[in-house]
């Protein structure tokens, strides 16, 4: 399976070819990225026109404006993609949205397994402790751009999915003189050092708390998500897919 990496010159990019080392039938042909460097183990262009090889599968740890520059070559190659680059904005994830009806879009915040585990649990557990007050504390390196995370993002929404998308999302309480409403979800991002990433979920009751973290200590598992869904995502047809996808795939 030949790949092209999009965002190859980042710390993902350095992951994903780490990763593949270690991989027999995985090959990364080619890359894309703001810098040119042609004399590597594979050339990675600047200008996606000068793309030539033939690539089977596009993995993207980029930005979400480089991500775009990849899904209009993907589209017009007809190559199934693997995004993992997260701080979209709503019109950006329908425009995703919207392409994955030409072209099989696999798309995750997170490319590990067990935040999709995660996901699930704070699901069931938002079922059976609905009048909590539910608070998401998310922590990263101090080199990450969004905030709050696309992983925080991810674990709400699957919480609000029990609350038929009822919940409102507080990012930003400094500005607010006023009570916590039960109607919310609130977000807190916090920045510093070189934490890959931690997640909580806090569930407050009236006389006790629960909480469910999951803490990554190294990208590599981010890597090897997004090999495991490149491998799914050649065999499917145009549709937009997910880590759910993926989980229910490798179980039949």
């Amino acid at each position: 399976m030949n790949v092209l990496l999009n965002g190859a010159m980042g710390k993902m990019g350095n992951e994903v070819i780490n990763a593949i080392k270690n991989v027999d039938d995985i090959e990364i042909v080619c890359g894309f990225d703001r810098i040119e460097n042609l004399d590597g183990d594979f050339p990675i262009y600047s200008d996606i026109n000068k793309i030539t090889e033939n690539v089977d599968v596009i993995i993207d740890f980029s930005i979400p404006i480089a991500t775009f520059k990849i899904l209009e070559y993907a589209q017009n190659n007809n190559i199934p993609i693997v995004i993992a680059t997260t701080g979209f904005s709503k019109e950006e994830l329908e425009k995703i949205d919207d392409l994955s009806k030409s072209i099989p879009i696999f798309k995750s915040s997170n490319m590990s397994l067990d935040i999709n585990l995660m996901s699930n649990l704070v699901q069931k557990i938002a079922s059976v402790l609905e009048d909590s007050d539910i608070e998401i504390i998310e922590t990263h390196h101090n080199r990450k751009v969004d905030s709050p995370s696309g992983t925080a993002i991810l674990l709400a929404d699957a919480i609000n999915k029990v609350f038929n998308d009822e919940k409102s999302y507080n990012f930003e309480r400094m500005s607010k003189r006023e009570k916590r409403s039960k109607d919310e979800i609130g977000f807190s991002s916090v920045r510093g050092g070189n934490i890959v990433g931690e997640h909580t979920v806090k569930f407050f009751g009236e006389n006790e708390t629960l909480e469910i973290t999951h803490t990554a200590y190294s990208r590599q598992v981010f890597a090897d998500g997004a090999l495991k869904a490149a491998k799914f995502i050649v065999t499917q047809k145009s549709g937009l897919y997910d880590m759910s996808n993926l989980v229910d795939f490798n179980n039949n």
